[in-house]
């Protein structure tokens, strides 16, 4: 089980095509913040029917985005 799981659970939940999530609220999440592993573990995601689209550093946010299903 990965340590990012609980997160991948929430975006799986959302059922949304596109949203972004701030750091703040990837920590509350899971309760600890997200690091540099984040780039290593954000491709099981893709398991979940989503991937991770933009990593903003200065708005400290991530955009979580549906796969398209006819890939």
């Amino acid at each position: 089980m990965s340590k990012y799981e609980p997160l991948w659970d929430f975006v799986r939940a959302k059922e949304s095509d596109a949203f972004t999530l701030s750091f703040e609220e990837i920590k509350g999440i899971f309760g600890f913040p997200i690091d540099h592993s984040f780039l290593n573990f954000k491709k099981e995601l893709l398991a979940y029917g989503y991937e991770v689209g933009k990593i903003s550093l200065k708005q400290q946010t991530v955009q979580f985005l549906k796969k398209d299903k006819k890939e």
